[in-house]
């Protein structure tokens, strides 16, 4: 009996033993393949967050690199790299941004693209960034059919001249290529008032503000604002039918442009191409968008042009639009800190 027992017991432990080495290379394989899948996912993982971190970076340069208002830097930091020097207008130019930092709490600046339609840029990014809705007027009409009412209501077949800034495009089909401009302004400007978070609207801001294409659209249906507020004002002074706006007498003064025509031949059609927009434009620019623009020029420092708003005379509800300028042709964005 006791050696059955005996007998059984080690037949027992045998087949265990022999089960446990099956087991235990079982074990030993599927903790080999488990350490080289994890090794595996691991080194998996680390590059694609390399590869996500390399595409991240790119777009963020490549979109930075295309961005036509550039991330806010600080104030005093962007004038000593600009104006490095001894000499006078240096020193000048220093002691003005001082100024702006001391007493009117300017901290920080953003840098527009220099070209000829900065000072629209530069304004037309404010009022989006900062969810600035349509000027009333705006509401009223359908700023779509303006070229249309040009055209064919006000008989001002000459529109066709008209030309889209460095495109210098003009012809018959300049009155479709108006239209997409106006429709591109409302469209944008609608959607981006329509978002009421700040950091989604400075998203699409940026996102706006870095297609070329797209932007250069809003600038043009701007200025041809513009054109039709002149045309507007212009019929109101021939049939005398009500007075119109004081920059308007100043508008037409000028022997380069004493009607809506030569406005445009003269000025409109230059503009984002080799000029911008000179003074009595920045009132009306002001005007027509309902906003005071209060421009810090940098080279009237310590006289009484240093601020100037456009236009003057405002409406004491009228959204304020900073803009700094070291030369009145290239605009800046400045931002207040307390």
């Amino acid at each position: 009996g006791r050696h059955e027992v005996w007998s059984w017991t080690t037949a027992t432990k045998e087949s265990l033993c022999l089960m446990w080495q099956k087991v235990k290379v079982q074990l030993m394989l599927s903790m080999s393949f488990l350490t080289a899948v994890f090794w595996y996912c691991r080194r998996l993982y680390s590059f694609l967050a390399q590869l996500l971190k390399w595409w991240s970076n790119y777009f963020q340069r490549k979109l930075i690199r295309n961005l036509s208002v550039l991330p806010e830097v600080d104030l005093l930091g962007y004038s000593v790299r600009e104006w490095k020097g001894e000499t006078k207008q240096a020193k000048h130019m220093r002691e003005a941004y001082e100024e702006l930092f001391r007493r009117c709490h300017i901290k920080y600046l953003r840098q527009v693209r220099r070209d000829n339609y900065s000072v629209v840029r530069a304004v037309l990014f404010q009022m989006f960034s900062q969810g600035i809705p349509f000027p009333s007027w705006m509401k009223e009409r359908d700023i779509l059919k303006l070229p249309e009412k040009l055209l064919y209501s006000q008989g001002c077949n000459w529109i066709q001249q008209y030309s889209f800034g460095p495109e210098r495009y003009t012809g018959p089909n300049a009155f479709g290529k108006l239209r997409k401009c106006m429709e591109a302004l409302k469209t944008n400007w609608a959607e981006i008032i329509a978002t009421k978070d700040n950091e989604e609207r400075g998203i699409m801001c940026n996102a706006l503000f870095s297609d070329e294409s797209k932007e250069h659209k809003l600038y043009e249906a701007i200025k041809f604002i513009m054109l039709y507020e002149v045309v507007e004002a212009y019929e109101q002074i021939k049939s005398r039918e009500e007075p119109v706006h004081s920059l308007f007498s100043l508008l037409f003064a000028r022997d380069s442009s004493s009607d809506p025509l030569s406005f445009m031949m003269n000025h409109l059609n230059f503009i984002g191409d080799s000029v911008c927009l000179d003074q009595v434009e920045l009132f009306l620019l002001g005007y027509l968008l309902e906003v005071k623009i209060r421009v810090y020029r940098l080279h009237r420092f310590n006289t009484e042009e240093f601020q100037v708003n456009y236009p003057e005379e405002y409406r004491r509800e009228w959204n304020e639009i900073p803009l700094l300028t070291e030369d009145d042709r290239y605009y800046h964005i400045p931002i207040f800190r307390t």
